[in-house]
């Protein structure tokens, strides 16, 4: 039987190849999304002189972003905030499942965007990007990598930063089921309930781990309709079906997904003023 002579494979940098050669799983799989070809190919020769950094492909709009994403598995994405057919807030907000990448934004001049990201600690980096800027975007992406809930949070913070009303208004919740941290919206969310050292988020279809104590829950969503009805359980008021009186200081609250939750009489006053909104 006759061969042909092996196949050559010519590789269009040669940078990137020798990274391909040495790739071990120290090594940072990253994403470039933007719609300018220009940016995209300065960025990725600015990210050449990091040996931990292998830019793994590319995409000039927000939906091949999101398939890129889904594909690739990144652990590190460049997203660009004005684009064409789907913007970068959008495609962080439906970034809801699956092993999320840390999201470092780049925009060439977003005043919305800036004061909200300033106002929520969100890292982010201006167009043009200068290498020390760079530099320390990519440290901290590296110092992210082994913390998911970090990780979560960050990305819920970008989608609440990318809402007209403010970070407070659009936060996210980060629920975990698994290895995975799922992003929610708060009114998809029917109750949060403390069982131990857990706290579980309650949606319509399924049960997930929360992030942060009850407590925390509590403060970070007053500005959201979840009110306290007990100790151990926090429900969102639009997801209440039917409240039933038990006695003249405790009440049965049924949730829509038929969940019942017995308010203590310490809370009890909560359920009378939502009676009388």
């Amino acid at each position: 039987m006759m061969f042909g002579p092996p196949a050559t494979i010519f590789w269009r940098s040669k940078p990137i190849a020798a990274k391909l050669m040495q790739m071990d799983h120290n090594a940072i799989k990253t994403l470039i999304v933007d719609d300018e070809p220009i940016a995209r190919r300065v960025l990725r020769e600015e990210l050449e002189i990091f040996p931990e950094i292998l830019v793994v492909g590319e995409a000039d709009d927000g939906r091949r972003a999101l398939e890129q994403i889904k594909a690739l598995q990144p652990d590190l994405v460049f997203l660009d905030l004005q684009m064409p057919v789907m913007g970068g807030f959008e495609v962080v907000r439906q970034l809801d499942s699956g092993p999320l990448p840390v999201i470092i934004i780049s925009t060439a001049f977003d005043e919305h965007a800036i004061q909200a990201f300033e106002a929520g600690a969100i890292d982010y980096l201006l167009k043009p990007v200068r290498q020390e800027r760079l530099q320390k975007a990519v440290d901290r992406a590296k110092s992210l990598l082994t913390k998911p809930v970090e990780v979560a949070d960050e990305i819920a913070k970008i989608a609440a930063a990318g809402d007209s009303g403010g970070p407070s208004k659009a936060r996210k919740v980060v629920g975990r089921i698994g290895s995975e941290f799922i992003l929610l919206d708060p009114d998809e969310i029917l109750a949060f309930q403390a069982d131990g050292v857990f706290v579980w988020i309650i949606t319509s279809k399924r049960r997930l781990l929360a992030t942060q104590t009850l407590r925390a829950i509590e403060e970070r969503m007053k500005d959201h309709p979840f009110e306290r009805v007990h100790r151990n359980t926090i429900v969102n008021l639009n997801h209440v079906r039917k409240m039933s009186a038990m006695s003249s200081q405790r009440w049965l609250v049924t949730l829509t997904n038929s969940l019942q939750v017995v308010v203590s009489k310490r809370l009890a006053h909560n359920i009378r003023d939502m009676l009388h909104k």
